[in-house]
């Protein structure tokens, strides 16, 4: 636990060096450099607060914090020793994102996880490969549906786009801190995939099997090629069912994110309850 901040400290000029670094966080390369990445808005600090989670530095326009669920935030912060940050608006304008402005932003350790472990997985566990993925809007949209299932986690495999990209961070609506993101390269998933003591499920459009099959038996690994593509010869070889979707017309594909989302609940529906 960090030493409880006094106070925020007030921020009034453009040019300081706190905000400029905070800035820098919009480009892929600061991000990476630092490990750290910007959320905006109070309903992701709420989940971050709410999964245990403190920022390193909270910002708040001047004037916000003085009740509610902004206040209640802000005394989370100082108490868990973050750098607060009292802004005038003009600062805050300049950090936060042009097309959707809020009153406070949080930035945070980016927190990736481990490839999951073959040997130890749980009899419900059921985990989703996304071979490169490019679209940081559909990784989010995806993040959040598979913290809607009770995902164990997600693997990216190869180059793909970052989920701490300010439109996938957004798209999450705060489930970046809930569900276990792995970054692992197209090897070592191949080789994991082999271990995969069950199912291993991808999508493709050369399946004869259909999606919707009346039972999976636990502990699926699910694999999902990227936008446009396709899963590759790879990532198809390491599967032991290939699966489609079937469709109507003259479509022969779905948007990832939708896609993947009724994988996520054909597999993942009887561990859901109302």
């Amino acid at each position: 636990m960090k030493p409880a901040a006094n106070a925020p400290k007030i921020i009034t000029s453009l040019t300081n060096d706190r905000i400029k670094a905070i800035r820098a966080l919009e480009m892929r390369k600061v991000r990476k450099e630092t490990g750290l990445f910007v959320a905006e808005g109070t309903s992701l600090l709420v989940t971050a607060r709410d999964h245990g989670i403190a920022p390193e530095t909270l910002v708040f326009q001047s004037g916000a914090a003085g009740a509610g669920i902004v206040r209640g935030l802000v005394k989370y912060a100082l108490d868990a020793g973050s750098e607060v940050l009292e802004v005038s608006e003009p600062v805050l304008a300049k950090l936060a994102s042009k097309d959707n402005p809020q009153a406070l932003l949080g930035v945070f350790r980016q927190q990736l996880s481990a490839p999951p472990d073959p040997a130890k997985l749980a009899d419900t566990d059921t985990w989703l490969a996304l071979e490169e993925i490019r679209d940081p809007g559909n990784l989010g949209t995806i993040i959040r549906t598979a913290d809607a299932v009770g995902l164990s986690g997600i693997m990216l495999v190869g180059t793909t786009c970052d989920p701490y990209a300010l439109e996938s961070i957004r798209a999450t609506m705060g489930s970046i801190f809930a569900v276990p993101i792995v970054k692992i390269d197209r090897e070592s998933f191949f080789t994991l995939a082999k271990a995969w003591p069950g199912e291993v499920i991808g999508t493709h459009l050369d399946a004869r099997e259909d999606f919707r099959r009346p039972q999976y038996n636990g502990r699926e690994l699910i694999v999902m090629g990227s936008e446009g593509p396709g899963l590759s010869g790879g990532a198809a070889a390491v599967c032991s069912t290939l699966v489609k979707i079937p469709m109507a017309g003259a479509l022969d594909s779905l948007n990832l994110a939708i896609a993947t989302a009724l994988m996520l609940y054909q597999i993942r529906g009887p561990h859901l309850k109302l």
